[in-house]
């Protein structure tokens, strides 16, 4: 397809989601589902306009992705707001390590023995399919700042932990394959690939994070200064986070994560943990923004309000992108029937389980904890870590077998979590609207 009906596509779908979008969210669809649909009608699958082999363009796809993930965790950083010392943290904090863990280890067993993988092969596979997706649970996060309820927080900060604490299984994985050095006894990689990779970058972005949002709330309200810039101060503290971490040989997607927590903190802190910055996110579109950007009290939670929108407004042009692109690699090829068994096994056993083992003992009702279950949904998190093994020299065919497995359960992923996510939503809110202990 020729560049420029790229542009007549690409229109067509934007224009067609901002009128249809109040629909959408009436209807037991999500726009990820009707990305997909347009991707598979473009694709080999449909018309065969748009040929998109994603061993073969690895590369491209990488990078297209890591872009979008980075986006999408910084957005969810910025969206909560409870503090650190809250007990609501320990929920997003087991299910990231703690089920996390659970997960690679009963997908890389399914690799072994079911598969027939490599053992490195198989415990990539299970950091590829493990994590949680920032950018297609969108449905299923916190709503807003101030919202606390455990469920969407939960999903929220797993969303947002998980895409790193994924990624010492990666390397393991890519490891045993002989693909990148682990040490004698696996020395190096406990060392570097999970201790200091995960605290440092969790470390960096909380510290740029924190001293770039006091630096220009100071220039805002001691010198009405680096006003009207929200979007560039967005774009830069992710990159300088992201840049800064993989530099120092950190996981960048927990910098940029920790780095919309600090501003977040940032906010909390000038505004209160109990206040709601409601009238600051009203006056953020208003005439009176400017004003309220420099205004000593309402400065720091406008900058938090006006940074969130725009990264939101970036994840949705990024998503759009990207789940076309998965869309358009679907293909006879990529797509693994006869392995159709592994997507009920993984979405039906594998997470419940994972996620019961983590929230054991925890302040969860059981209603929250059967739908923590079943939102394990997976995405464009899991595309970028198999763009990134095969990048590293994963064999073709072993690449494309994983390829043909990951796809496949992102695909299914999309449209069965898609269609039950309205649903099963609304009726988890008339829980909470009739102050139901189980959605408390």
């Amino acid at each position: 397809m020729s560049f420029t009906w790229w542009f007549v596509v690409v229109g067509v779908l934007l224009i067609g989601m901002a009128l249809a979008d109040s629909r959408l969210k009436r209807l037991p669809l999500t726009t990820g589902m009707l990305y997909l649909a347009v991707g598979v009608g473009l694709g080999p699958l449909g018309m065969g306009l748009v040929h998109m082999d994603p061993v073969r363009n690895a590369a491209l796809l990488e990078r297209v992705t890591e872009i979008v993930v980075i986006i999408s965790l910084f957005s969810a950083g910025l969206k909560l707001r409870t503090p650190l010392s809250d007990r609501r943290w320990i929920v997003p904090v087991r299910l990231a390590f703690g089920s996390m863990v659970v997960t690679v280890g009963l997908i890389a067993l399914i690799g072994v023995y079911l598969l027939s993988l490599p053992l490195g092969a198989a415990v990539l596979l299970g950091a590829i399919l493990a994590p949680t997706d920032p950018v297609l649970a969108s449905d299923v996060q916190v709503e807003e700042p101030t919202d606390t309820d455990r469920l969407r927080f939960g999903l929220t900060g797993e969303a947002g932990l998980n895409d790193g604490t994924a990624f010492p299984f990666v390397m393991l994985g890519l490891g045993l394959l002989g693909l990148h050095e682990i040490g004698a006894y696996g020395w190096r990689w406990w060392a570097v690939d999970v201790v200091w990779a995960i605290t440092a970058g969790l470390a960096i972005g909380a510290l740029l994070g924190n001293l770039v949002g006091r630096l220009v709330l100071y220039l805002r309200r001691e010198h009405r200064e680096a006003v009207g810039v929200d979007d560039f101060l967005a774009l830069g503290l992710i990159a300088l986070a992201y840049g800064v971490a993989l530099l120092c040989h950190a996981y960048g997607f927990l910098a940029v994560f920790a780095a919309g927590l600090a501003l977040r903190r940032i906010e909390r802190q000038s505004t209160g943990v109990e206040q709601a910055p409601s009238e600051v996110q009203a006056v953020a579109a208003s005439e009176e923004a400017e004003s309220a950007a420099v205004d000593p009290e309402k400065a720091p939670a406008y900058m938090a309000q006006a940074v969130l929108g725009f990264s939101e407004q970036l994840e949705r042009i990024g998503t759009v992108t990207v789940v076309v692109l998965i869309g358009a690699e679907l293909s006879a090829r990529y797509i693994a029937p006869e392995k159709f068994w592994l997507v009920p096994l993984l979405l039906l056993a594998v997470r419940p389980l994972a996620a019961r083992i983590g929230l054991l003992a925890s302040d969860t009702s059981q209603t929250q904890r059967d739908l923590i279950s079943w939102f394990g949904i997976r995405g464009i998190g899991s595309v970028y870590y198999l763009m990134y093994a095969i990048e590293h020299g994963l064999p073709e065919a072993l690449a494309e077998r994983l390829t043909a497995l990951t796809l496949t359960v992102v695909a299914v992923s999309v449209v069965v979590h898609g269609i039950s996510v309205t649903p099963m939503m609304r009726w988890y809110g008339r829980l909470r609207d009739r102050g139901s202990p189980e959605a408390a």
